[in-house]
């Protein structure tokens, strides 16, 4: 089977927190940021957490993600045990 591939357009705009949440950043801050409200702006700084159904399709195009692998072994591997 061949090499599963990461979409770079995904590696470039997401990443992956401890937890196996998606990162993200928040949209509306490139340009013309005089006629956008300050509860806007402010409310839109840093980035955010993804909701768990866009963190689904996002992780299928991110399959070599670290966190996400690891946390997949913790679950088989308290599987395993629980069956021995």
């Amino acid at each position: 089977m061949s090499k599963m591939k990461t979409k770079s357009g995904a590696k470039k705009r997401f990443r992956m927190t401890g937890s196996g949440k998606v990162r993200m950043n928040n949209a509306f801050m490139r340009h013309m940021q005089t006629n956008k409200p300050q509860k806007m702006k402010r409310k839109a700084r840093g980035t955010s957490i993804m909701c768990d159904a866009d963190a689904r399709i996002v992780k299928v195009y991110m399959p070599y993600d670290r966190k996400q692998r690891r946390k997949a072994k913790a679950v088989r591997s308290a599987a395993s045990t629980a069956q021995a």
